[in-house]
């Protein structure tokens, strides 16, 4: 019976951790911090939070987020549970991590300096404590699946950017380098985007023009999704 054997069922902790990506226009970032304690004090590591009894992983992750960034507007999804059993040296912590996705500016780097916190390009992770390298991963792999099949750059641009950008976006994630007039081609063809019919002058002194989203059909694409391959 489970209530004769307490402590060898409920001596588990639970833990969330976000590996949250934002985009600054030009490269792809994830969010780390170094520990503050042993074990492993000094080590680069997700954002995580121990999850208190009378919490939901939701609850804490919010939590986790204000602490990490000072608000919790981004884009969520929960991951995979990893739960080695000797995957933490203190005792058994169960770790359900989330991955984010968000804007990154100026703002949110200096928000991410207050909080011990540090964004990192997206392909210079260094080596990490515990098993924090596998889970970044695990999100990673989720983000290039989730960019083919749904239309994330919502998340990730501002509301209104250059077709560069938006290409960068999907190099970066993707890992892989596209030609340019086929994926103008591939996204003209989604009918994603709206002309604004503004400009701007980019750094190289060219003249691009701006684009936002088709919000309605942007939702449509969210929930039934669609095949965009290259």
């Amino acid at each position: 019976m489970i209530a004769d054997n307490k402590e060898q069922y409920f001596n588990v902790a639970l833990a969330t951790g976000i590996v949250l990506f934002a985009f600054d226009l030009e490269h792809l970032h994830i969010l780390l911090t170094r520990k503050k304690e042993e074990p492993f004090k000094g080590a680069w590591v997700i954002p995580s939070r121990y999850v208190k009894a009378d919490e939901s992983l939701e609850e804490n992750v919010k939590v986790l987020l204000k602490n990490t960034i000072g608000h919790e507007d981004v884009y969520l999804e929960q991951l995979n549970a990893f739960a080695k059993v000797y995957r933490n040296p203190i005792g058994r912590v169960v770790n359900i991590p989330f991955y984010g996705l968000m804007q990154l500016t100026e703002k949110e780097f200096k928000n991410a300096e207050k909080n011990n916190c540090k964004w990192i390009k997206y392909h210079d992770v260094p080596d990490m404590a515990f098993d924090h390298n596998e889970i970044i991963d695990y999100a990673k792999e989720r983000l290039k699946r989730r960019v083919k099949r749904r239309p994330v750059g919502f998340n990730s641009l501002p509301k209104e950017f250059t077709l560069n950008q938006l290409q960068t976006l999907y190099e970066q994630a993707l890992n892989k380098t596209f030609d340019k007039r086929n994926f103008r081609k591939k996204i003209f063809n989604s009918q994603l985007l709206v002309d604004t019919g503004k400009t701007i002058i980019t750094s190289q002194g060219k003249e691009s023009k701006l684009y936002k989203f088709d919000m309605e059909r942007y939702e449509k694409m969210s929930l039934k999704g669609y095949d965009f391959l290259f």
